[in-house]
């Protein structure tokens, strides 16, 4: 696939992508000021040069209103006056056009290249790839800390993956991306973790099992406890992984894959509206012991039509039953992933426009920074239910 370098947004794509990045404006802007007050005192900070204007004298936070919300700014001062950053008032007056170009950017995977140019447009600071690469490195920071802050008691635990095309030493692969959720029992939903990792040593097989059981390890080890449910689609390699780690904890099957998963095993197309309408029927049952009831009867009615549908119902469907075990009040949000699939769908509409990541951290930031967003908006959203607690 050759490697794009230019890029059309459509507007639908950069109004979700300009809420991923006020803390990349923020960042960039804040090093453009720091630039500019070190070529106005013509001397980097604590350097003693004959030449030095002035002295710095620390900074002094700004909060302007954006488009994308406040966002505050460190704005460095000089002990004797006289000086004031020309490029967050530049930045603020291009505040459409930098937030734009910066969505294009960043969805490339934050090219120094490409910030420089950016910068020295928009803020009228000629900046370094040295520069560029500490402000790169400032939001890398702020994610990684955001990736492994602390957790603490997760009732239910949804789990999900999916690849991006990843660049790496001179071929494309595909890259798992493994993304978890969760419901505190406060009823408050949040995004735990995400993972990208590329492996030469290992088997398609290997490396996914292996990466499922890091990821699951990095949730426990930053303190997550309590779990009582996890819910994922039957991906390669989670299984083993989820039971060497949460070995007692009981597993949901997504309920939504499962019956697209059943399209496979059709014997012929215009049988698919009457299976989907008999699986429905066998999850919408108001307990387990009817839902098994109903599989029984789904397998003997397709043992002669469709035998490898009976077969396959039969040896899957009773997975997607464990959430009979919980309370009625939870089970409409517990029994499929789909929750997380719509994070996945905002991750997809700006990692489309991509194609294939630079490398595995620009993957990684770019999916860190929209995520982040979400357990922010999530988290002064609507709870998971109306009460005070789960036990509602």
């Amino acid at each position: 696939m050759t490697h794009q370098n230019d890029y059309t947004f459509a507007d639908e794509i950069v109004e979700k992508g300009l809420a991923a990045i006020p803390e990349l404006m923020r960042v960039l802007i804040n090093n453009a000021m720091q630039i500019e007050r070190s070529k106005y005192l013509q001397a980097e900070q604590y350097e003693r040069t004959k030449d030095r204007k002035g002295h710095s004298n620390g900074f002094k936070p700004k909060t302007v209103k954006t488009r994308m919300g406040e966002i505050t700014f460190a704005v460095p001062q000089v002990r004797e006056g006289g000086f004031y950053p020309s490029a967050l008032e530049k930045g603020l007056r291009s505040e459409r056009a930098l937030t734009i170009t910066l969505a294009e950017m960043y969805v490339q995977g934050v090219s120094t290249r490409k910030v420089k140019a950016i910068t020295e447009q928009l803020c009228g600071v000629e900046v370094s790839a040295e520069q560029v690469s500490q402000a790169t490195a400032q939001l890398d920071e702020v994610l990684q800390e955001w990736r492994e802050r602390p957790l603490g008691e997760i009732q239910y635990l949804y789990m999900d993956a999916r690849y991006e095309k990843v660049r790496e030493a001179g071929q494309v692969r595909d890259a798992p991306v493994l993304v978890a959720t969760g419901i505190t029992p406060q009823g408050e939903r949040q995004v735990l973790g995400v993972s990208v990792s590329l492996s030469e040593h290992e088997t398609h097989s290997t490396r996914d099992a292996s990466q499922w059981k890091a990821f699951f390890k990095s949730l426990k080890a930053r303190g997550m406890n309590g779990v009582k449910l996890v819910i994922s689609d039957d991906h390669e390699g989670l299984g083993a992984a989820r039971r060497a780690i949460l070995g007692s904890v009981p597993w949901q099957r997504c309920q939504f894959h499962l019956q697209q998963n059943a399209g496979a095993y059709l014997p012929k197309q215009a049988m698919r509206a009457e299976v989907a309408a008999d699986i429905r029927a066998l999850f919408n049952a108001p307990d387990r012991r009817t839902a098994e009831e109903f599989l029984q009867a789904d397998i003997q009615k397709y043992a002669r039509s469709a035998p490898r549908l009976s077969a396959w119902m039969e040896e899957n469907l009773a997975e997607g039953f464990t959430v009979f075990d919980f309370p009625l009040e939870h089970r409409r949000m517990i029994r499929t992933t789909n929750s997380l699939e719509r994070a996945n769908k905002e991750i997809r509409r700006l990692t489309r426009v991509v194609g294939v990541f630079p490398n595995e951290a620009s993957c990684l930031r770019l999916v860190s920074a929209l995520l982040m967003e979400i357990s922010e908006e999530w988290q002064i959203g609507k709870h998971f239910c109306t009460s005070k607690s789960l036990n509602c």
